[in-house]
């Protein structure tokens, strides 16, 4: 038995949460997130509170599910209250990132510009031009866009250029040493 899935989850004010068979919708004061429920696991609404637990019936999928479901679900009202925040940094000579509208423009030491399309929900603002912060209420989608950003040139170990998260540490390697 999930020890996470047996907590409650506790819906502060503002949130509300209906469910229409096997999808859950949160809405909170900065938006709304929508979710499918997997089969085997039930979901409880209950004064203020939120209970996630298997079905009698549901075999070992509901039982393996059902923490996952109840982190899923923190996570979704979490997101409408509060949002979440990543912060990405530039290292390089030359490396330097602009926002456009709803366009991520980046300059990283290749021949040509990456112009990155974030995705409906995801806000991106730029400090000094190497700093970029990405807001928005589904940390999942934020997670992903993260990723894929850092993936156009991710900080290399030898001189430490690159994406990375603010909160990373590069392991730093020495270079070749001049043969005599």
């Amino acid at each position: 038995m999930s020890r996470i899935g047996k907590l409650p989850i506790r819906l502060p004010a503002g949130v509300k949460v209906n469910l229409r068979g096997l999808e859950i919708e949160v809405t909170g004061n900065k938006g709304t997130l929508k979710r499918e429920i997997p089969s085997g696991v039930v979901v409880e609404v209950t004064d203020g509170n939120v209970v996630v637990s298997p079905e009698a019936t549901g075999g070992k999928k509901g039982k393996a599910l059902y923490g996952l479901t109840r982190t899923l679900i923190s996570n979704m009202v979490v997101g409408v209250t509060n949002g979440y925040t990543k912060v990405l940094e530039i290292s390089g000579v030359g490396y330097r990132a602009d926002v456009r509208g709803n366009t991520l423009h980046l300059s990283l030491g290749y021949s040509h510009p990456i112009d990155y399309k974030l995705p409906k929900g995801i806000e991106a603002a730029v400090d000094k031009q190497n700093r970029i912060t990405l807001t928005g209420i589904d940390k999942e989608l934020l997670g992903m866009t993260a990723a894929s950003i850092r993936d156009f040139r991710r900080c290399e170990p030898y001189k430490g250029k690159g994406i990375r998260y603010a909160d990373e540490v590069v392991r730093r390697k020495v270079g070749k040493a001049g043969v005599k």
